[in-house]
């Protein structure tokens, strides 16, 4: 009970509820066991972050070619990497050598994303990623 003798109500509204029996989402991994998400789409983000929560798969984010070549160096299990970025791909593949690569594209895009789509392990649509994440989460670019 607080001062007022009452006891203490719902927070506020748009104060964060935690759950405490969630298990906590890293934002990076350590060894082999992690997969690495270079994607700056934040709804894409929030999905992978959540997908990844829910499967119990440990997701380190990189946002820019530099976070993705400072990732590449703990050794995730695969990379998902957002071809719609804009980035410096040339970099970012070159980074991501001998880690396998799981590239997403859109419909719209998939003729601008084509240089870079046979350096990738596999490529699917953002469409197909949303469905098989899960999936290709916890098996990686070969699921």
């Amino acid at each position: 009970m607080g001062g007022s003798g009452r006891p203490p109500g719902p927070p506020a509204l748009g104060t964060p509820m935690l759950r405490r029996d969630a298990p906590r989402q890293r934002d990076s991994f350590t060894g082999s066991e992690g997969v690495l998400a270079a994607v700056a789409d934040l709804f894409f983000v929030a999905r992978i972050r959540e997908t990844a929560r829910l499967t119990g798969v440990s997701v380190e984010f990189a946002r820019t070619p530099e976070q993705v070549e400072a990732a590449v160096a703990r050794g995730p299990r695969f990379a998902l990497l957002d071809l719609t970025a804009g980035w410096d791909y040339e970099r970012v593949l070159q980074a991501l050598a001998g880690v396998p690569v799981l590239g997403f594209t859109t419909h719209a895009l998939a003729r601008q994303t084509q240089p870079w789509h046979e350096r990738c392990a596999r490529v699917v649509t953002k469409e197909t990623l949303t469905q098989e994440l899960p999936r290709l989460l916890r098996e990686g670019v070969g699921a």
